[in-house]
């Protein structure tokens, strides 16, 4: 049998490496080399390369201008379905860009996958300088609004693995690197309903985040505006919150009981 069918007990090698390539990748922020995903799976670099060709052909991966890897859009279409048989996406469209057209910066729809966030539809303002997020694009949880909510609904231990699983990298001067930290601000910002993202991720861009929810009561995704730290406004939350609650309800998630006045 050659490698491909090489079987130990129900496991199939060359999908075990294709597996260990995929979560490789997905662990860097940026496109990844042969080298480095070589190094991190223990697999010799021709092996790597002929089974991150078959990806790339499949769409599972994308190879960059420098022959870099990244996760491809194929398993970004995978994912979305996870979330059910509605199309997320195409009902959120509508509501983002009204959204968008309210608050006048850009507008992200993401879901998780692992210890990330995955941008998959953005509504962008017709405006010269506004936040620009690629869809496909990852962000690690702990450094933006929408990942600090979905790190919350999971609880203080899933909070404390996720810190230990990560050893919380700083991507800027304010991001959150200590556990009590996190598990202090995941709170506040599941008991408010919305969290900020204050230049976590990216110097002098600031967000603001909620979730989305289905007929499960589950998280399905997540909802933020993006814009420049220094144009973004408070105010902002109640639309947020209000576009939140009506997605959610076409997502299938029971109406909650309006606000007292």
């Amino acid at each position: 049998m050659g490698s491909g069918a090489d079987r130990s007990g129900n496991r199939i090698q060359v999908i075990d490496r294709a597996a260990a390539l995929l979560g490789a990748i997905a662990r860097y922020s940026a496109p990844v080399s042969l080298k480095v995903l070589a190094a991190e799976t223990g697999l010799h670099p021709s092996t790597a390369h002929r089974i991150l060709a078959s990806l790339a052909d499949n769409g599972f991966v994308e190879r960059d201008a420098a022959g870099h890897h990244r996760l491809g859009l194929r398993l970004l279409q995978l994912g979305v379905r996870l979330h059910g048989d509605v199309d997320m996406r195409a009902l959120a469209q509508p509501v983002m860009e009204a959204l968008r057209d309210q608050l006048g910066e850009t507008i992200n729809l993401t879901i998780r996958e692992g210890d990330q966030v995955v941008y998959i539809e953005k509504a962008t303002p017709n405006r010269s300088i506004h936040v620009q997020q690629l869809i496909g694009s990852r962000a690690p949880l702990h450094v933006t609004a929408v990942g600090k909510l979905m790190l919350a609904a999971g609880g203080e231990a899933a909070i404390r693995a996720y810190a230990e699983r990560t050893n919380l990298p700083a991507y800027t001067r304010n991001s959150i690197t200590t556990v009590e930290r996190l598990i202090g601000e995941c709170a506040q910002a599941l008991a408010a309903g919305y969290a900020l993202d204050n230049q976590e991720a990216e110097m002098d861009v600031g967000c603001i985040g909620v979730l989305l929810h289905d007929a499960t009561g589950r998280v399905a995704g997540g909802l933020s505006v993006s814009a420049p730290i220094e144009r973004r406004q408070l105010t902002w939350i109640e639309p947020l919150l209000a576009a939140k609650r009506a997605l959610s309800e076409q997502l299938g998630a029971r109406p909650k009981d309006p606000p007292p006045c």
